[in-house]
């Protein structure tokens, strides 16, 4: 450790890397408490406390050092993204779709189904008149496949995706969560 405080830009690009960590483990137990991970958040709590307590030490012994204070803000901030960028590659729990379409001769639904997703479909009155409705369940990790999906489908169709709370009974409830969507390229769905 004497060897960090000795030299100062070592100290600043130690301070950075700490904090980093620490407010990535920050970011990840808060999403993961979210989540409902409790067990999970509560080990990830113990590593940001830990690293914590190191980088918040090393600040307050050289507080009369602005460059360390600075490091310590930018980490903070990068270790934001990073959290954030993991949670969005480990994309955990599931997502619902809702889907308006006016186009009822793309079939829409079995197009989708054929490709391994769970849809429910129904008929409701908008505006300019009737529009196919889907409701879509799907794992976070196929979202965005998803979407482009449709998208190629349907150019036209209104999307809205959020995350349930609760999911029970019906389709997933009865094994599909370990069943895997079909492998496809959205490229390829135009020929479906």
């Amino acid at each position: 450790m004497s060897v960090i405080t000795s030299n100062p830009w070592l100290m600043v690009l130690a301070i950075f890397i700490i904090n980093v960590a620490y407010v990535t483990c920050l970011t990840m137990r808060t999403i993961l408490t979210l989540k409902g991970y409790r067990y999970v958040a509560a080990i990830v709590s113990f590593l940001e406390v830990l690293v914590y307590v190191v980088g918040l030490g090393m600040v307050m012994s050289s507080l009369d050092q602005i460059q360390n204070v600075f490091a310590y803000a930018f980490g903070f901030s990068i270790g934001i993204i990073v959290g954030m960028k993991i949670e969005e590659k480990l994309a955990l729990g599931y997502t619902v779709v809702n889907v308006t379409s006016s186009e009822y001769e793309l079939d829409l639904p079995r197009q989708l189904r054929d490709l391994g997703y769970g849809v429910t479909h129904y008929t409701a009155y908008g505006r300019d008149g009737n529009r196919l409705i889907l409701q879509i369940l799907t794992p976070r990790r196929f979202e965005f496949k998803l979407i482009e999906t449709i998208k190629q489908i349907d150019e036209k169709a209104f999307i809205v995706a959020y995350e349930p709370r609760t999911i029970h009974g019906g389709f997933w409830a009865k094994g599909v969560r370990s069943k895997k969507l079909k492998q496809y390229d959205t490229d390829e769905v135009e020929s479906i």
